[in-house]
């Protein structure tokens, strides 16, 4: 079976999500020129707290995070040609020049983004929104392909779990692998959770024949 550390639902995979979020409540000025979203929940997390950052352009990580700006409302300037946080940097000092941007994140990232747009002379101003915590995982199987999405998916699943010889593990990136400590892990080229299904799916083929 496939097995996704999401409470996203597909086709054919059964959810085990080992983080939830928790949004923040806060007041947030809007005295910026770009909003910066590198997540559907920075997005969320935002509209939460005020309701006028719509007029705002925004900078998207990925289409999944476009579409959710679209969806609430809010104009998407540009999305990011690769999913990466350092990559989706370089891509804005490319594309955009120096201006005063606001990033609504999670409590903890893994990219460099900040560091890269401040060293380009870009003014961020980070809100943290929302964080992760862990997600009790009441029913463990014996084997099968898990589809990890975050770094904190894999933080939070190994707290619960002893990795087994019979399990396979699905990496959405490079971060989210590199927080992985065994070697039995494959890292989705594409960045979205769809193309990790897919290989998911194919690994079962595979081991059926």
């Amino acid at each position: 079976m496939i097995y996704l550390l999401s409470n996203q639902s597909y086709d054919g995979v059964i959810n085990l999500p080992s983080i939830k979020i928790e949004f923040i409540q806060k007041p947030i000025e809007l005295d910026v020129d770009y909003l910066l979203f590198t997540s559907k929940n920075g997005v969320i997390g935002l509209d939460q707290n005020t309701d006028n950052w719509q007029k705002i352009p925004a900078l998207c990580i990925g289409e999944a995070t476009a579409n959710k700006v679209k969806e609430l409302g809010g104009e998407v300037r540009y999305v990011a040609k690769k999913n990466y946080g350092d990559e989706f940097a370089k891509e804005i000092i490319t594309h955009i020049p120096p201006s005063r941007i606001l990033f609504p994140k999670a409590k903890e990232i893994v990219s460099d983004i900040v560091n890269i747009l401040q060293n380009a002379n870009f003014l961020i101003k980070e809100e943290v929104v929302y964080h992760t915590i862990c997600n009790t995982i009441s029913s463990i199987p014996d084997e099968g392909i898990f589809i990890f999405t975050s770094p904190s998916t894999v933080k939070c699943f190994l707290k619960q779990v002893t990795w087994k010889d019979t399990y396979q593990a699905i990496a959405i990136g490079e971060k989210t692998a590199q927080a992985f400590p065994h070697q039995n892990i494959i890292v989705s080229a594409t960045q979205s959770i769809t193309a990790c299904i897919k290989i998911a799916k194919n690994l079962l083929q595979t081991q059926k024949r």
